[in-house]
């Protein structure tokens, strides 16, 4: 394996994943245009509710493509069936128990979140909107894990840019053409959402060269690969749960900040989205190859994987942090209008120059991890990040304001960095057990 080969599924990953946190990103630039910073402070809340939603179950994504990865570098079909039909449980299950529960949800993260009563009031009005598309987005999913799994590219990709290309007219048609502001954002976020698992649905069942073997349900509900599917997604959901608990706490400070800070804070959360989820794609390709060579016991493709997935964590970050430094402004104004919040984004964006440069290793080598399913040390080292993140907040935010909330958040992500490429040394002894 070479460059290309790496480069080949990279590059289509990526173009896939920066999609996704486009739907937020719209959504916050759409309503930016409307006169009033309560506005995206009532995005951001609502966003902020869905992603913890989501992200707590992104296992369903992440452990999916791990096990279909391995079951295809196996070349048996049958596991490859299972790596979909079990998590596709698991995601209904868990998303009707959130319909069902939506008041308690809604009332909890309100309160936690405690924003000011007119950013509340919109929160509450978008949460109750996009409540019903969870049950889709979660069984979506597993499709797309499923598919990346599979080295399924191109329609992953299809299927994407589908739904976030229909959100963005639909936000376009709501907000500017009926005028119905955040409940047209969440409207529109919906539809793509739920528009989206059903094409999904479709294009697994009928759109891929792929038979399906049915399993009985004897093998579906197999202790022992059930309780080592549960195994790695409790780790990822631990993982997932640390950097909530991040997120919640920015957001939590940012709104005691006041709207103008927790409308730029927002806006800037947005452009760390797109970073992340830029990594996420190179992510995803080292975690197709290492679970690929994990299946089929070839240790020199594992080997090559991590250290590809090293050299374009370093040549990701230099593009990155070049790319902000070029187009910051330009960003600023593509998400909002309002002056205030423009100003507070050039005081407090500098900070993002430093986040490809300390994150990049984190969520690259996340990749090799999963696809290994070797996620307990992803758990390890997302707790000591959190630890470094709550000590950072407690002893700079008092001094520093605003400006000790993003020190505690870069300190945090050189955290996950550091401490997963420690671990490193784990997989090297996998490695060897598989010669």
């Amino acid at each position: 394996m070479n460059h290309r080969t790496y480069l080949a599924l990279a590059i289509p990953l990526t173009l896939s994943t920066i999609t996704t946190p486009l739907l937020g990103a719209v959504d916050t630039a759409v309503v930016g245009q409307l006169p009033d910073p309560a506005f995206i402070g009532g995005v951001a809340i609502g966003a902020v509710i869905f992603n913890t939603l989501y992200w707590l179950f992104g296992f369903l994504r992440i452990g999916t493509s791990g096990f279909a990865a391995q079951a295809n570098g196996a070349n048996d079909s049958l596991l490859e069936t299972l790596a979909l039909i079990r998590p596709l449980i698991i995601a209904l299950v868990v998303g009707l128990s959130f319909f069902l529960l939506q008041k308690p949800i809604e009332f909890l993260a309100l309160t936690l979140l405690d924003p000011a009563d007119d950013v509340s009031a919109l929160a509450s009005d978008y949460f109750g909107i996009r409540i019903w598309g969870v049950p889709f987005t979660l069984v979506n999913y597993v499709i797309m894990g499923w598919l990346v799994g599979m080295a399924r590219i191109k329609i992953s990709v299809m299927i994407q840019v589908f739904m976030n290309l229909l959100n963005i007219l639909l936000d376009v048609i709501f907000v500017f053409g009926f005028g119905w502001g955040v409940s047209g954002v969440a409207s529109a976020t919906l539809i793509a959402e739920v528009t989206a698992c059903l094409f999904g649905l479709w294009i697994v069942w009928k759109g891929t060269s792929y038979q399906f073997q049915v399993p009985s349900i004897t093998l579906v509900t197999d202790g022992s690969s059930i309780k080592k599917m549960m195994a790695v997604n409790q780790d990822l959901f631990i993982r997932t749960l640390c950097l909530l608990t991040v997120i919640n706490l920015f957001t939590y400070k940012s709104a005691a900040f006041g709207t103008e800070t927790l409308a730029a804070n927002a806006v800037l959360l947005q452009v760390h989205y797109l970073m992340a989820y830029f990594y996420d794609g190179i992510s995803n390709a080292s975690s197709i190859l290492s679970g690929r060579a994990v299946g089929s016991n070839d240790s020199r493709l594992f080997k090559k994987t991590i250290n590809l997935s090293f050299q374009w964590a370093i040549y990701s970050s230099l593009l990155l942090t070049v790319s902000y430094w070029l187009f910051s402004e330009s960003l600023f104004s593509f998400f909002t209008s309002i002056p205030e919040v423009i100003e507070l984004g050039g005081i407090y964006g500098d900070w993002l120059l430093l986040y490809p440069l300390v994150a990049s290793f984190g969520i690259v080598l996340y990749g090799v991890f999963t696809g290994a399913t070797e996620t307990a040390h992803i758990r390890n080292s997302m707790l000591f990040a959190l630890g470094v993140f709550l000590l950072a907040l407690w002893g700079g935010v008092p001094i520093l304001q605003n400006h000790g909330l993003w020190l505690a958040f870069i300190l945090f992500s050189l955290g996950r960095s550091v401490f997963l490429v420690m671990y490193i040394p784990k997989l090297n002894l996998l490695q060897g057990k598989s010669q």
